[in-house]
């Protein structure tokens, strides 16, 4: 299993950013999904996830303000990113699991992408 993120960038405090991650070689409706972030010298942290028909959940901090989505037809997940705050910052990665489940703790998960960097400035 591969993973690829894109759709980072600068944003300004209260702008909109979307990220997409691609999925391939397995079975993609067979894996749950999550997005989870990092910034410069904290831990990995949970955003949300994704699995089974489309149950989602998202951190409380984030809820509200990022949506994620899944298109199972194109293999693809999204991060719906709105009213971002300079807390946002961080460097995005979306990750896999195999199994219609999801975890809060990124060890769970099998399959990583190389990230995608948000930066929300104020």
């Amino acid at each position: 299993v591969q993973l690829q993120a894109s759709g980072g960038g600068l944003v300004q405090v209260g702008g909109s950013l979307r990220l997409s991650c691609a999925f391939s070689g397995g079975s993609f409706s067979k894996y749950g999904m999550a997005w989870f972030r990092q910034a410069p010298g904290k831990e990995r942290e949970f955003v949300a996830a994704i699995w089974g028909g489309g149950s989602t959940r998202s951190a409380d901090s984030v809820k509200g303000r990022l949506t994620i989505s899944r298109d199972d037809a194109k293999n693809m997940i999204y991060l719906q990113m709105d009213s971002l705050k300079p807390e946002d910052t961080a460097v995005y990665y979306c990750a896999a699991v195999y199994g219609i489940n999801y975890y809060l703790t990124a060890t769970k998960y099998d399959y990583w992408g190389h990230g995608t960097e948000v930066t929300v400035s104020s």
